[in-house]
This record gives C-alpha cells, structure tokens and sequence, in this order.
C-alpha cells in the first residue's frame, strides 16, 4: 500500500470512530450530563467545546474562535498534506501518524462547522482532579503525534548508525 492509501486508512478509519461514538453519546446523553463507568476514574459525559484542546478558549462570548479554528484546521490539514507528500514511503510510523493526524482533525472540523463546538465525551479523574474531557479524534491527534516522535527517533538512530 502506498502512503496515500495507509495514511487515508488509518485517516478514514479515525472519522468513522470519532463521528460514530459523538452521535452515540449525542443521541444518548443529554449535553453538559454524565455518569460513572469506574467510580473514582473514569465517568461517560456530554460535553460541548467550543474552544481547543483543554479548553482554551472555550467561552460562549467569544465571536471568532470558531472561523479561527476552522481556518486552523484547514491550514494544519495542508501541511499534513505537504509532509504527507515528502514522507518515505518506507516510513510507517511517519505515514500512520500523519493520518492519525488528518482523521483527527478532520473529526473535530466536521464538528465545529456542523456543530460550532466539539463533542467531548471521555472523562478521565483521580478525586477532585479531572482530566478535560476528551474524544476520539483528539485520542487519534496524540497517538498520531506520538507515531511522528517514534518516526524521528528511530529515523534518527538509523543516520546515526549510517554515519
């Protein structure tokens, strides 16, 4: 498989997920509402961002963080298209992490153009302290990062060990 067809596997697969389980908890849960999987650890809840990761942002008073994210999100979408382009073909890790990255982003753009927020729904806590809640796409978005690390690393074992 050529890297367009990995990285579109894993992108495609990632939206199907994200936007499956968002209409499940949308159609499920009624928003700003929850309850515990695993008392103490882990809770389901429907929870509506209008901001970025951990909130930023997230405030109903604001006017332009949605087109900003938007623009955001189309812009990280083309860049993940040009390294897309200059990856190896050889290089996995590279390659499934970028798609990792699309399908993530693609996840929540569909959301902030369809929605003007995104679903939220996993809710990680010890005690008091909680974890913003989170989704799939933004699971896809770290794994996908983590994939680009392990590619940068081990490619640059690999020229150390050339050299």
């Amino acid at each position: 498989m050529n890297r367009y067809g990995l990285a579109s596997l894993w992108a495609t697969g990632t939206i199907a997920l994200d936007q499956a389980t968002k209409l499940w908890v949308s159609s499920s849960m009624e928003a700003w509402s929850g309850h515990a999987v695993i008392a103490g650890f882990f809770n389901l809840v429907h929870v509506l961002n209008r901001g970025a990761a951990w909130g930023f942002l997230n405030s109903e008073d604001i006017s332009w963080q949605r087109p900003m994210f938007i623009a955001i999100g189309l812009v990280a979408l083309a860049f993940i298209g040009y390294m897309l382009k200059t990856a190896d073909e050889k290089d996995a890790w590279m390659i499934t992490g970028l798609g990792l990255i699309a399908g993530g982003a693609i996840g929540n753009l569909i959301d902030r153009i369809r929605l003007g927020v995104v679903v939220d729904f996993l809710d990680f806590y010890v005690g008091n302290y909680h974890w913003p809640a989170f989704n799939i796409a933004d699971c896809a978005l770290t794994v996908g990062a983590g994939c680009i690390l392990l590619s940068m690393y081990l490619n640059r074992e690999r020229s150390g060990k050339a050299a």
